[in-house]
């Protein structure tokens, strides 16, 4: 089990980021939030499998149609044993 949390600079509010990486997450069974930041970012976190997390956060170098990632920040955490994968509160 790893935990990543991860903040998605760029083109990533407004063009269904979140709502896209709740059907991925979700799909590859990663628990953990996705949510936007006042800043203008994506910001997520990821926990699960190594192999799903880590494909996860490489679909965050790309994101959905319409999105324009310029920059994926990645810091490794100690898993909190999260269930399920939501949309968070804007921070």
């Amino acid at each position: 089990m790893v935990r990543r949390r991860v903040v998605v600079r760029g083109i990533v509010q407004g063009v269904g980021f979140r709502f896209a990486l709740v059907r991925v997450a979700r799909s590859r069974g990663v628990s953990g939030w996705v949510g936007n930041r006042a800043d203008g970012a994506v910001e997520a976190v990821f926990e699960g499998e190594e192999e799903a997390v880590a494909s996860t956060v490489a679909w965050c170098g790309t994101g959905p149609p319409g999105a324009v990632v310029d920059d994926v920040e990645v810091r490794d955490e100690p898993p909190e044993g999260l269930r399920g994968f939501d949309v968070a509160t804007p921070t």
